[in-house]
């Protein structure tokens, strides 16, 4: 890899379901038109994220200022999954 020896990394932050304001409109959305509570439009839309948590902007935040931090100079070429263990299922 030439750019191993540069000290430039490359990684990729792959988040779960992240509870912005896009993500907040879904939730309104299927709770309107199932006629169900917020909460339970939650668990519905976040099936697949087994924490049943969302992920959040600070959580996503604190790993990017890890990943560029010295102590993350070693982790190069790595998919960070951030989302409550769906891809692990």
């Amino acid at each position: 890899m030439a750019c191993a020896q540069t000290g430039i990394t490359c990684n990729a932050i792959c988040p779960g379901w992240v509870l912005t304001p896009l993500v907040q409109k879904q939730v309104d959305a299927r709770a309107a038109a199932n006629r169900i509570s917020i909460d339970q439009a939650k668990r519905e839309l976040m099936e697949k994220q087994p924490s049943g948590e969302f992920v959040t902007p600070e959580q996503l935040g604190a790993l990017a200022v890890f990943m560029c931090s010295d102590a993350a100079s070693h982790v190069r070429g790595v998919a960070w999954n951030m989302d409550g263990g769906w891809v692990a299922q």
